[in-house]
Formats: C-alpha cells, structure tokens, sequence
C-alpha cells in the first residue's frame, strides 16, 4: 500500500501499511467519504506530524488524543491550530505553564505549533482522523494500533527521547516506553477541565535540562 508520508517514517513504518488493519482503516476512511462525511484534518495534513518531524530529528515527543473535530482547526499536529485560528483552552494553559516554569513571556501565542515540530517535537495525536463536529468517532478504527507502534518504534529504535503524557489516556501510553532510554514526563491534562491540576508540573525545563545532559540543543519553547 503506497502511504504519502515522509520518506524516513516510509520506510521504519513500511511494515505497518501492509498490514490487514491498515488496510481497513484506509477503507473506513473512504467509506466516510464516500458517504459524505468531512474528515479533519484535510487528507494532505493527516501525517503533518512526521512531515515536519522526520524520525532522525526526534527529541521529544507530546501525545494528544484526537483531532479537533470544529472547522478548520486541525492540522495534523497535537494541540495546534493553523495561523488565523484561536488558541483552544489546552494550548493556552500549556503556554501559560512555559511561562511559568522558564520565566519568560512567549510573544507568539497564536496557537500554530509548526516551529516546535520543526525543531524536533513531535506532536503525535493517538486517532489521527475525526468527523467533522463528531469528536472520537474515529476511535477504535484502527489509528491507535498504527500509533502505539509509532511510539514503539521510537522507543527502540532511538534514545534519551523526552516524552509527555499528559493526561490519563496519554499516561497509558507509558508501557510503551523503556524508561531506562529515555525520559518520561507524567501529568494531568491541561484542559480547564482538569482544574489546573497540570499547572506547575514545570516539564519544559525538565526537558530542555535533560536535553542538554544528553548533548542535544534544547528546544526554544517561545518558536
């Protein structure tokens, strides 16, 4: 099955898109279609993730659930917006908690996490594709076991990764990771619903700490 995604994720990933579930889900995805459905984010944007995070540049790695589902919002990256849209509740808090944990004041707010993906982040959401204003009803349709083997594929294949769960769904994810090779960073979500509770889990310094005792550039969490 010939998948559009970046060549290095092709090839680590080759295995997976011949596999019986895949073929499944690509077949979901073209029912709903075919029965008139819009599909979030656009074709073009489901694997933006690994487009502007090739394998060999992974430094860390943020896990999110689902697309947003509301027009024009998702863009294949977790908990970013396109330029033009506002910044969703989680994504304000998660700024609001680099500005607190680095003792800085982020300039730009305006939600597109493109410059974090391009210095190595990987924002990998676990369900790839939604209905449009239907969100989770691409759950259980194939996506997780694609994404569970993404994660362990970095895990093995690669070391001293920083990942981020946040969240009880992200947080199960944890098994998936060798915790001897590499760090991972454990803590509520940081949507309003949670009550704050993510708030002064400081994982951005965490990271850039630990990056740095691995002889890696840290990430400018401003960009």
């Amino acid at each position: 099955m010939d998948v559009k995604i970046e060549q290095s994720w092709k090839e680590i990933l080759s295995d997976e898109f011949e596999k019986e579930y895949f073929s499944s889900l690509v077949q979901f995805l073209h029912s709903e279609k075919a029965n008139g459905f819009t599909i979030y984010p656009p074709g073009s944007k489901i694997f933006n993730a690994f487009e502007l995070t090739p394998f060999d540049k992974i430094k860390v790695v943020i896990l999110g659930q689902d697309p947003y589902h509301n027009p024009g919002q998702a863009h294949g990256l977790s908990f970013s917006v396109p330029n033009g849209i506002i910044a969703p509740p989680s994504l304000k808090n998660i700024y609001k908690e680099i500005e607190e944990d680095l003792g800085v004041t982020l300039a730009n707010k305006n939600g597109n996490l493109e410059g974090w993906a391009r210095q190595g982040v990987f924002l990998l959401n676990a369900v790839l594709t939604v209905r449009a204003n239907s969100p989770a009803s691409h759950k259980e349709k194939g996506w997780e076991l694609f994404t569970d083997s993404v994660i362990k594929k970095i895990s093995e294949q690669k070391k001293g990764v920083v990942f981020m769960l946040w969240g009880n769904f992200a947080r199960s994810k944890s098994a998936l990771i060798d915790h001897n090779k590499h760090l991972v960073l454990q803590a509520a979500h940081p949507s309003p619903l949670a009550r704050g509770a993510f708030f002064g889990c400081r994982h951005f310094s965490q990271c850039n700490k630990y990056l740095v005792s691995q002889g890696v550039t840290p990430i400018d969490w401003s960009r």
